[in-house]
């Protein structure tokens, strides 16, 4: 049974939460004027409490226009205008519009109602008098029309209608106006919090306070209001940045507190498998090998962080790292986040280590129970120095006699706490994190702070760049011949599709429909591969694969990761303009692992959007994976890069990270000089609610804060669904417990 850490962090917060900031997390039941209905299509869209609603920011400003005749307005623009109602022409049967003609500077207006009540349009439209009204103007049938006026009030009135309002996310069923009123009043219930930030700071912005910040997002006169360089933004973006970086570094600091296992041993085992090899490893694979052993030997646990472009030999530093723990008597595990992953790392292991003595144990979540039952008992014992597998490893069960290092696979790919759980079966264990994604530095810093890294930009020797080419599938034809000729030559192709079945939604092709059409073009020589298939067969088609029975694998993203065939030189990838930068980049990965040239065509269904367009053009023009993902950043923004809301990676409401570059690094800079400088007020409320829940979670006492540090247990930019809130906790959770944070 796997610990619920979300439900642990949720009941801790409750518990720690400062009183002031109980009106922000009260149910949206509250708000005045809403119903049931009403509250669970608020909730839909933003959170089940009132400070979930003040950041649901609008995306856009609606401008209206006063005028006085007609003949001024523009079709489609919104208008303020003054009209004398002349009659009503109610609905002659069902689903048909009920109209209110008026004149407007002396020109005929038709104001149209869907699904209205005549009585209530009788009521706020009498014939003979005049009214104010506003809407979007149209132009049908030679009339000018207002659909649904969004305000119809006296002429008295006129200044309750706003020139400029906000433009909101909504979903079915939920109206601007509804929407809108229930914000203003949320926004009412903000605290006025004591400011955190450096006075100096504030000047030299020109920053309003967190609350009026907050109020003017809600509030915009202008487009540039909403930007996000405007100064409200940027406010709100550096609490959340500046919160993240202090936590993130409050937990690094906690970790070199605490004595780690010193990792020391001669390396005889590790220099016997080197010298076995059947390439020479890179300098870059020796400067990385270096850092991680002397971060091991060190008396501080060690977490650390290799990335490094696809096929650039992280795993074979992490097997050499392991070598170094095992010969020191500590066991190593390596999670990885595929079963094609994880067997083929112990494929690897193995070849490389059969001159050893050391044993090898997989635990990839579908061995016979006996096979398990066996790998298990020699975990606990002692007996199996190295374990290999999926997320299986972190269930209850598994138990490790003596575990002293941990490394994590494509570590994007799990979440945090699934790297928590993996961590926590070692005392004081070491951590090793690799990712064949390279994260750009913005990136780098907001999840992991200041953490030792190290990088592989270099190739084997021998390896060539891939070619890439981008085209249409209109030159399917084509294509099917450049493959012929390659199968001729012994090589092997990858076809890779982004659906398994046909989808009712999208029009994309799917693996199966490929997989047949292809067949009937190559016969028995082709193979399928999908996340559906039982494991024993996709198991037998990439044996097949390897051996050459079959020469082309038509697979989902499956293959995405870590899949090592140095006789497969091409990679197909159709409607590749659906997938990201990064994603496309690791599927290429999987070709041009030997010394043959490879093709990755990239084929498109046409017309490309500007962005679909560019990527594809990165991804030809490049096979730096470094470069790729700072343009992924780029081009997509820091919400969706690298799959960040699936992936552990911390979520921000305000902050953008290719926007707020700058400040994300001023924030890493303050937060460190923060944590180096004594607090000695005690009058600080949220001061020392931070403090108490340092103290009572890491059991230590911390006098080193500054005397505007983040409250970010407290503070509503850190609040809510805030990642590094969910980092503390869960990382606090497993210090409780003497073990170590993966983070």
């Amino acid at each position: 049974m796997l610990v619920n850490i979300d439900i642990i962090c949720e009941k801790r917060f409750m518990s720690l939460r400062p009183k002031i900031l109980y009106p922000l997390f009260s149910s949206l039941n509250n708000i005045p004027g809403i119903g049931p209905r009403t509250t669970k299509l608020i909730e839909k869209i933003t959170a089940p409490n009132l400070f979930g609603l003040c950041k649901h920011l609008p995306t856009n400003l609606l401008t209206r226009k006063r005028i006085i005749k007609l003949s001024f307005a523009e079709k489609d623009k919104f208008i303020i205008l003054p009209v004398e109602v002349v009659s009503h022409k109610p609905s002659r049967r069902k689903n048909m519009p009920y109209k209110v003609v008026c004149l407007g500077g002396g020109v005929e207006l038709e104001l149209v109602f869907f699904n209205a009540k005549s009585d209530y349009l009788e009521e706020i439209l009498p014939i003979n008098k005049k009214k104010i009204v506003s809407g979007k103007i149209d132009f049908f049938r030679r009339k000018y029309q207002i659909i649904h006026p969004d305000y119809v009030v006296d002429s008295k009135n006129i200044g309750t209608i706003p020139s400029s309002e906000p433009i909101y996310p909504l979903t079915k069923g939920l109206t601007q106006k509804l929407l809108r009123k229930s914000i203003i009043w949320s926004l009412e219930q903000l605290p006025d919090l004591p400011e955190w930030l450096d006075t100096s700071l504030i000047e030299a912005q020109k920053w309003s306070s967190w609350r009026q910040s907050l109020i003017k997002l809600h509030n915009v006169k202008s487009h540039s209001d909403s930007y996000l360089s405007s100064s409200s933004r940027t406010r709100l973006a550096y609490d959340e940045l500046l919160a993240n970086q202090l936590a993130i570094s409050i937990i690094r600091s906690d970790i070199k507190t605490h004595i780690g296992k010193k990792i020391i041993s001669k390396k005889i085992i590790r220099n016997k498998v080197i010298s076995f090899l059947p390439f020479k490893i890179t300098d870059s694979q020796k400067k990385a090998l270096e850092k991680i052993e002397l971060e091991m030997a060190d008396e501080t646990r060690m977490v650390h962080l290799l990335q490094g472009d696809v096929g650039s030999g992280k795993t074979i530093v992490a097997l050499l790292s392991m070598l170094t723990v095992i010969e020191a008597g500590y066991q190593c595990v390596l999670m990885a986040p595929t079963e094609i992953l994880s067997k083929q790392h112990f494929l690897t292991f193995k070849k490389f280590l059969k001159d050893t003595n050391i044993t090898i144990s997989l635990l990839a979540g579908n061995e016979k129970s006996s096979v398990r039952k066996k790998n298990l008992d020699d975990l606990s014992s002692g007996s199996s120095q190295v374990v290999i597998g999926t997320h299986s490893l972190f269930q209850e069960g598994v138990n490790f006699k003596n575990l002293g290092l941990v490394v994590i696979d494509e570590q994007q790919r799990f979440g945090v706490h699934q790297r928590y759980l993996l961590a926590s079966k070692g005392k004081k264990t070491n951590v090793l994190v690799m990712t064949a994604t390279p994260i750009p530095r913005t990136l780098t810093l907001a999840s992991f702070g200041d953490i030792n890294t190290s990088c592989l930009r270099e190739k084997p020797v021998g390896r060539k760049d891939i070619i890439t080419r981008v085209v249409p599938i209109s030159r399917f034809n084509n294509i099917i011949l450049a493959i012929k000729n390659k199968i001729k030559n012994n090589e092997r192709v990858y076809w890779v599709c982004p659906l398994i079945e046909e989808s009712e939604i999208l029009n994309l092709v799917n693996v199966k429909k490929r997989f047949e059409s292809l067949k009937n073009i190559f016969g028995s020589k082709i193979g399928l591969v999908h996340g559906k298939l039982k494991s024993e067969e996709k198991d037998l088609t990439m044996k097949k694969f390897v051996s050459g029975e079959i020469t082309i694998i038509v697979s989902t993203t499956v293959i995405e990761v870590g899949v090592d065939i140095p006789e497969a030189t091409v990679m197909i990838i159709e409607h590749a303009e659906r997938f990201g930068l990064s994603q496309l980049h690791q599927l290429r990965g999987r070709v041009g692992r030997g010394n043959v040239q490879s093709l990755c065509v990239l084929v498109y269904d046409p017309p490309l959007t500007n962005t679909a367009s560019a990527r594809l053009k990165v991804l030809r023009d490049t096979n730096d994976g470094f470069r790729i993902a700072e343009e992924d950043l780029r081009l997509r923004g820091s919400g969706e890069v690298l799959g960040i809301k699936q992936s552990g990676f911390p979520e921000f409401y305000f902050a953008d990270l290719t926007t707020h570059q700058n400040l994300l690094e001023n924030a890493n800079n303050d937060a460190q000089k923060t944590l180096k400088i004594d607090f000695t007020d005690s009058t600080n409320l949220y001061l020392q609610d931070q403090s108490s829940v340092i103290t009572t979670c890491c059991g230590k006492k911390l006098n080193n804060i500054k005397e505007y540090p983040s409250h970010y247990l407290c503070h509503p930019a850190t609040l809510a669904r805030a990642m590094q809130v969910k980092i503390i906790s869960g990382y606090l959770y497993n210090v409780r417990k003497n073990t170590l944070s993966a983070q």
